[in-house]
């Protein structure tokens, strides 16, 4: 049975940056089961949750302080100004040294993806395409195919990045298919499941294939804070090219803020216009404790995140390191952001004939994950959902203290060992 207690004398490994603790090893297996959301309440209590994304991280302690402090003032009633805009704008300019973000450009909205959907209804009608670069978040399938629009892949290249040829051709074919129709362009960046960071020069070159195309493009960036050391994140808006573009930009993910939402919809120069016609019911839907809870991460959380992206990467490392021990036949891509690992377990000889034809309604497990499920009592999230390219892989989400990642990989291995005799 895996004991874990909670941080008390922290070697090397246990201090994220500049001293600080690392977030990932301050809760015990005891405490995470307590917890009611999603990763910890699907599953029996046998079963080791590395699936949903979430991190196994107490809050950030200056969300916690601006939380409190307005549940103790009863400061629970409708948002207004524009404090989040102006604490992204400040997180993107010390961050990134991009100063893109102009409050006037940009809208609240309830979370990433149903700002994505508000912003893809003003740029696209109904029956419009939307491409996408598979095997990508599942949730854009089931998103856009449910607002009536119709999904067109443009898979990956085997290295896991955009494949530009590819994309080149499918932005061709599509605007010949749809020569009157409008069409739109919703970008991962960085891009989940695969945590792969596009570079500068690939989204200066998308951009140009956008404009040359006449296609919008969607950048769903609510990755960007989750940057491991050796990459760079470039925001989608600051390329040459991406003017008429949008960006979905929040907390969510960097502070494992999902339960407390909000999120930002940033237009560029070009796009003003389109934001300006966002219904206005639209702004109402995230909450005021979800506004204040993110405006206080991006103006005071990075000592914190700088704990966590050390811890992070340290995880990515030892995962490396318990794959080539227990897994040798699974291929492990290392990731470059998010803390999503996307393993290759096709040579387990599970995976399905054909890619599902409905992504839209396919949320089941099937082939490696229900195995590790099943026998290794490890939950991780099944590849085929993402699409062309993703039947035989697995997502597993890194998030946690390194003795339940590496109890995960010695349970897997295990069963991988039995599987294949």
């Amino acid at each position: 049975m895996l004991k874990m207690t909670a941080v008390g004398g922290r070697d090397s490994t246990d201090a994220g940056a500049a001293g600080c603790p690392n977030p990932l090893e301050a809760l015990s297996l005891d405490q995470l089961r307590r917890r009611r959301s999603m990763k910890w309440r699907t599953h029996p209590a046998d079963v080791l949750p590395l699936w949903v994304a979430e991190m196994d991280v107490p809050l950030a302690p200056p969300v916690v302080d601006a939380l409190r402090e307005a549940v103790d003032a009863g400061d629970t009633g409708y948002p207004a100004g524009s404090e989040f805009a102006e604490s992204l704008a400040g997180f993107a300019s010390r961050r990134w040294k991009w100063d893109g973000v102009a409050v006037d450009r940009t809208a609240v909205v309830p979370d990433v993806m149903m700002g994505a959907v508000q912003v893809l209804r003003l740029i696209t009608d109904p029956g419009d395409p939307v491409i996408v670069n598979s095997p990508v978040y599942a949730p854009f399938y089931a998103f856009i195919t449910h607002d009536d629009r119709r999904v067109v892949e443009a898979p990956l290249g085997r290295d896991l990045r955009i494949d530009l040829d590819r994309l080149e051709e499918t932005f061709r074919r599509t605007r010949q298919q749809s020569r009157q129709g409008r069409i739109a362009y919703l970008l991962s960046s960085p891009h989940n499941p695969t945590g792969t960071v596009h570079t500068g020069q690939e989204l200066a070159a998308v951009a140009e294939l956008a404009r040359r195309y006449g296609i919008r493009v969607v950048a769903d960036e609510i990755h960007a804070p989750l940057v491991l050391p050796g990459a760079t994140f470039t925001p989608y808006l600051g390329v040459p090219g991406a003017e008429d573009a949008f960006s979905l930009m929040s907390a969510t993910k960097g502070w494992n803020l999902a339960g407390i939402k909000a999120a930002l919809a940033v237009a560029g120069p070009e796009a003003a216009a389109d934001l300006r016609r966002l219904p206005e019911e639209v702004h109402h839907g995230a909450s005021l404790l979800g506004v204040i809870a993110h405006t206080a991460a991006y103006r005071h959380g990075d000592q914190w995140l700088d704990a966590l992206l050390a811890g992070l990467d340290a995880n990515r490392a030892l995962l490396g390191r318990l794959v080539a021990e227990h897994l040798p036949g699974i291929g492990y891509a290392r990731p470059e952001g998010t803390y999503m690992a996307w393993l290759d377990c096709r040579s387990l000889g599970l995976a399905p004939e054909e890619e599902p034809t409905d992504l839209a309604v396919v949320t089941d497990l099937a082939g490696p994950a229900q195995l590790f499920l099943d026998d290794a009592r490890v939950a991780l999230s099944a590849g085929h959902i993402f699409g062309t390219g993703g039947a035989g892989h697995v997502r597993l989400n890194f998030a946690t203290s390194r003795a339940v990642l590496t109890e995960a990989i010695t349970r897997m291995g295990r069963t991988a060992a039995r599987h294949t005799r």
